[in-house]
């Protein structure tokens, strides 16, 4: 199933942006906008993991549509965090491409379950 396969992304997506917002606060003294990436960065796997319990169509494409749109604020955290020199380039291309392919993935599955 499709979303098994972006679920175990999200998974691994959200250990590690628990480990990026642990770095930000120990070695960055940053605790606002990382606090922002672990809440929008972990409800990615959270939205997805009550997707694939949902009691209907609507109830699953509504959960995987906030599952994306959270994948969307993480991107937007990640740049800020980049462009405030907080993280370097190189990491954020690196979390930044796993947060894109999760985004993908979920645009790909709302548009299969898309109601009319």
């Amino acid at each position: 199933m499709e979303s098994s396969l972006v679920y175990n992304k999200a998974y691994l997506f959200s250990i590690r942006m628990i480990r990026a917002f642990e770095y930000l606060r120990r070695d960055k003294k940053e605790f606002i906008l990382s606090k922002q990436l672990l809440r929008s960065g972990t409800s990615v796997g959270a939205n997805i993991a009550e997707a694939n319990g949902a009691i209907s169509k609507n109830d699953f494409s509504s959960k995987m549509s906030i599952a994306y749109k959270e994948c969307l604020e993480t991107k937007y955290w990640l740049s800020l965090l980049k462009d405030t020199d907080y993280i370097d380039e190189p990491t954020f291309l690196s979390i930044n491409k796993d947060a894109d392919e999760i985004c993908k993935m979920l645009f790909a599955i709302l548009k299969t379950t898309r109601i009319s």
